[in-house]
């Protein structure tokens, strides 16, 4: 696999900063259309705790990381693709001699620097999650955040949802469709009456008691247990939804000045919904730093367009 030398400033014509799902299949794209591509990634894709992907398209069941690196193999395959392994670190607008149009000079952890055109940004983000004892070491195993990507291996089982906000109301009902759901409303009492009323009539269990800790074998789950009370409960369970809060894994766009949205976990950043093109020309974005529903074939998708736009953007001088 080809991996850019990094004894001077390298130049392509597009960097794609962020080598997963989203990234790579940018990558695909404008290789494809011959044009000079280096994906610059540190190795820490978001779903790297998932033992397993689901729902994407002829993969189903594939570890995440599997896929990752057979995407890179057959990205590697095309000659004007080049790989960094690291993490930028800035990345400034230069005006580019003899042009009216910006580049970019991208800065690496190793004090290497690489010049681009465009730039594409797919980082991805970070996941904030509860401060529960065991929740974090089961996350992407027992502890998931879509019904979707893991619901049918848990089907029939035992479920809970961890109370966040008005919307997990909404959350535990969807959840309930693959199995006997309980919400914890973890201490919180913002539950409005009517809608306790509505859950507990669809057969809901709603739990008030704080989670001390989620109990069970390495990342198996069998049980929540409650912080202490008249009778210190340990509640039956097999897996626990959570909607942990996102930010970006990386300060790039707002360095760069990208406008950025206010979602319900957290920021995502602002792009045209047909190229993916971010208010900052010449630089676009795909993948989960960009969506408010996380996914792999959505993160997918989304690099495909920004691969796509970044590409007509060089043809039309854009």
């Amino acid at each position: 696999m080809a991996t850019a030398a990094m004894t001077t400033t390298q130049a392509y014509e597009v960097i794609v900063i962020g080598g997963s799902f989203a990234g790579l299949s940018a990558a695909m794209q404008l290789a494809r259309a011959r044009r000079r591509v280096c994906v610059v990634d540190a190795g820490q894709p978001r779903n790297r705790f998932a033992a397993a992907s689901h729902g994407f398209f002829g993969q189903d069941g594939e570890p995440p990381l599997a896929m990752i690196e057979q995407a890179r193999r057959k990205l590697a395959a095309y000659p004007t693709v080049g790989f960094v392994q690291g993490t930028v670190v800035s990345a400034t607008a230069q005006q580019r001699a003899g042009s009216p149009e910006n580049g970019f000079e991208v800065v690496l952890d190793d004090g290497a620097t690489l010049e681009a055109h465009k730039l594409v940004l797919a980082f991805g983000v970070l996941d904030g999650l509860p401060e529960i004892a065991g929740l974090r070491e089961r996350w992407g195993a027992s502890v998931l955040h879509c019904p979707y990507c893991h619901g049918y291996e848990f089907a029939g089982q035992r479920l809970g949802v961890l109370y966040h906000s008005a919307g997990s109301a909404m959350h535990a009902q969807l959840i309930a469709d693959w199995g006997s759901t309980t919400l914890f409303l973890n201490g919180d009492t913002t539950l409005e009456s009517a809608e306790r009323e509505r859950l507990l009539a669809l057969g809901i269990a709603i739990e008030p008691a704080p989670i001390a800790a989620l109990e069970g074998p390495g990342q198996a789950m069998q049980g929540a247990r409650l912080q202490a009370t008249s009778d210190a409960r340990v509640v039956p369970l097999n897996a626990l939804y959570v909607a942990a809060t996102t930010r970006p894994a990386s300060p790039l766009a707002e360095q760069l000045g990208c406008a950025f949205d206010d979602g319900p976990m957290g920021p995502y950043l602002r792009t045209d919904a047909n190229t993916k093109m971010t208010t900052v020309p010449g630089v676009y974005a795909a993948g989960d730093l960009t969506l408010m529903r996380h996914n792999a074939t959505l993160a997918s998708a989304e690099g495909v367009l920004a691969g796509v736009g970044a590409h007509q953007a060089l043809v039309f001088g854009q």
